[in-house]
């Protein structure tokens, strides 16, 4: 696919993401949620890549949909027919590699919520967040409903959608939103700071199992289904490739050099899961 509201960049095993319509305050149109689909998988096949960091240009993060862009007709009533940003949630949720979204400036609507599946927000100082669908007549999107209220808990998921008022960065860190907040200036480094721990110190399998296994879990109303996964988890990393090499890695004091793959060393995680019901 060839992008045209986005941009896409792989360095040193990271994938980055880029929202590029700064002219538009990096607003949202069917285009750029098919775009965003496309990198995220593309992402996630690549077998060189082993974190994401979901960025913008310019100021604005994304101030939700741009409204006075007409893409082409779309039949609603098929039931095929996928709602946009969770074109975007669902490959960031499914996906096996890690994914921090460095937020630089405003995230309303669907700014923010598609960006609720990632494993990691790091956003300026000054950022502000909006869940206003409400105040515009219309519903949450990207799986927020679920989404939201993990993350931030119920009543403040309902206090946020409810009002539809703008949330400062200081609000969103103290609820959970928010990784944490920096200087504008510096959000880009330390976006890739962290980029870069992941990359090299978090064995590429095991982050596939973690990230996806957390919110499976959050389904169920027990540990139990947590216990039967383990039964399939911990009896496959210790015969997989990468546990020797972590253990003498930490024994020597260096970076550990892990050689599995999360495409193709462990199962779909739906196969665990399956046995694990």
């Amino acid at each position: 696919m060839t992008y045209e509201t986005i941009k896409y960049d792989v360095t040193d095993a990271i994938a980055t993401i880029t929202l590029h319509r700064p002219e538009a305050r990096n607003g949202f149109t069917a285009a750029m949620s098919n775009e965003l689909s496309d990198a995220f998988t593309r992402a996630d096949a690549d077998d060189a890549v082993k974190v994401v960091v979901f960025t913008a240009s310019g100021d604005y993060f994304c101030v939700g949909m741009d409204m006075s862009v007409q893409g082409e007709p779309e039949d609603m009533e098929d039931p095929e027919w996928v709602e946009w940003a969770t074109r975007v949630a669902r490959p960031m949720t499914n996906s096996n590699k890690p994914i921090i979204v460095a937020i630089p400036g405003a995230a309303v609507g669907v700014g923010i919520t598609m960006t609720l599946p990632a494993d990691f927000r790091l956003a300026a100082d000054d950022a502000r967040f909006g869940f206003v669908f409400g105040r515009r007549g219309l519903a949450p999107e990207a799986g927020s409903l679920w989404y939201l209220p993990q993350l931030v808990g119920l009543a403040k998921a309902k206090e946020w959608m409810l009002t539809g008022r703008l949330v400062d960065a200081s609000e969103g860190l103290s609820a959970g939103l928010v990784t944490s907040l920096h200087p504008r200036a510096e959000l880009s480094e330390a976006a890739y700071t962290l980029a870069r721990e992941l990359a090299t110190q978090m064995a590429p399998t095991s982050a596939a199992v973690i990230r996806r296994g957390l919110t499976a879990m959050t389904a169920h109303g027990s540990p139990e289904a947590a216990f039967r996964l383990d039964r399939k988890t911990i009896p496959h990393a210790l015969r997989g490739k990468d546990i020797g090499e972590g253990v003498a890695a930490f024994l020597e004091k260096r970076d550990p050099k892990f050689v599995g793959v999360a495409r193709t060393d462990i199962p779909q995680l739906a196969d665990w899961l399956d046995g694990a019901e």
